[in-house]
């Protein structure tokens, strides 16, 4: 299916989502009691911190992350490993909220940001015929670390302290990525392409620069849908704790579910790739986030445990299509030539809606709202975004030239 250097890039970019976990509210979060132990805050002061340093970092992505469009692959791949390596090493020292405010913000922007969007630009920008089939088995690093990081933390969090194991990653992160990134993508440059069949010719559509994509209205309101998983899962994600005491479960249960979620991303995955190379993202969106308003509904009316795992499944299906989608519906909609600008853009919007999702959840949680109340929230925004796709579905054309 791939050839050579195909294959190598595909598994760059499976290391890199993997990797980009460390930065993820998935991971952040089962450190989120342990963190406020230390530093004795409540569940709204650590919202409100995550929330400003995650936007900070968006901020700063935008800038950033459209250097990629300029320098070698290689370069910029070694700057964001280093970056990542020191934003763990620096998280085992957080003494007090204004360094805990610089660790997250580092976190977000080195590992929910850089990473994933250095792993999906390349992809993106190099698979034209097989891009959806590229994206899915790249996001499936992503998924491996949900599956298998979070009962492993939990463990490890009773054996050791939890600065050690930044430590521990930190150092992981420094000796195994560099060399393996280099031998992957050493020959990769600007002009590296698919190997694709002659009869296979490719539409030549307009090249979008990243002026003209903010005045066109359908980026919003794909925007829209696209930011619904981001904001929605990271606030259940980082108050786990909270929706594990409310709703009466066990310590290990929200810990456990993960692997549902891990599970139906990683089946998702396999078949949204296909689904995308052959019917293309613009028909697929409006299918996206249908499981997520689903899953909300589950966890306002049920309180068993059982809910955590279909609550968490459902937001797997969501996910898994919310991550290939918002890389190929944008190269699909704009071209690649500025592919890595427009998506330093829509990256940083991604991790604005987790700024947003954190302090949103934070906020409510401490005036009372209870987790149906949240969920109940939740759904509108989804059922409102979706109407509004709907409505444009049939204008998500791609400009021939």
């Amino acid at each position: 299916m791939f050839n050579s250097l195909s294959l190598k890039v595909i598994i760059f970019g499976f290391i890199f989502t993997f990797f980009s976990s460390f930065g993820q509210s998935f991971f952040l979060g089962l450190f989120n009691s342990s963190i406020r132990d230390t530093l004795s805050i409540t569940h709204g002061q650590f919202g409100s911190i995550y929330a400003s340093a995650t936007l900070c970092s968006s901020i700063l992505l935008i800038w950033v992350g459209k250097k990629i469009d300029d320098v070698n692959i290689s370069k910029f791949a070694f700057f964001v490993i280093l970056l990542l390596s020191f934003a763990c090493f620096f998280f085992s020292q957080v003494s007090s909220i204004f360094l805990l405010f610089i660790a997250i913000f580092l976190m977000r922007f080195s590992g929910q940001g850089m990473m994933s969007h250095t792993a999906t630009t390349t992809i993106a920008r190099y698979f034209t015929k097989s891009r959806g089939k590229a994206l899915s088995t790249c996001w499936f690093g992503l998924s491996t670390a949900e599956f298998i990081l979070p009962v492993f933390i939990v463990y490890l969090l009773t054996l050791i302290k939890w600065q050690i194991l930044w430590i521990i990653f930190s150092i992981t992160i420094l000796v195994i990525l560099p060399i393996t990134s280099f031998l992957l993508i050493k020959n990769l440059n600007f002009n590296s392409k698919e190997v694709s069949d002659e009869n296979n010719k490719e539409i030549k559509i307009k090249q979008w620069k990243r002026s003209e994509v903010i005045k066109d209205y359908r980026f919003y309101i794909i925007c829209l849908n696209m930011l619904a998983m981001p904001w929605i899962f990271t606030g259940y994600a980082v108050f786990q704790s909270f929706i594990q005491t409310s709703k009466g479960w066990g310590p290990y249960v929200i810990a456990q579910s993960f692997m549902s979620y891990s599970i139906l991303s990683v089946l998702t995955l396999f078949v949204s790739g296909y689904l995308i190379d052959r019917f293309t993202s613009r028909k697929l969106l409006v299918y996206m986030n249908i499981p997520l308003l689903i899953s909300v509904i589950i966890l306002f009316y049920f309180d068993t445990p059982i809910t955590a795992f279909i609550f968490l499944g459902l937001l797997g299906i969501s996910n898994a299509f919310a991550v290939v989608l918002g890389s190929s519906t944008w190269a699909e909609l704009y071209g690649v030539k500025h592919l890595g600008s427009i998506k330093a853009l829509t990256t940083a919007l991604m991790v604005f809606a987790t700024a947003f999702g954190t302090a949103l959840f934070g906020f409510l949680i401490d005036i009372g709202f209870s987790v149906g109340d949240i969920a109940f929230v939740s759904g509108m925004y989804i059922l409102a975004s979706l109407i509004l796709l709907f409505l444009i579905r049939k204008k998500l054309n791609p400009y021939s030239i």
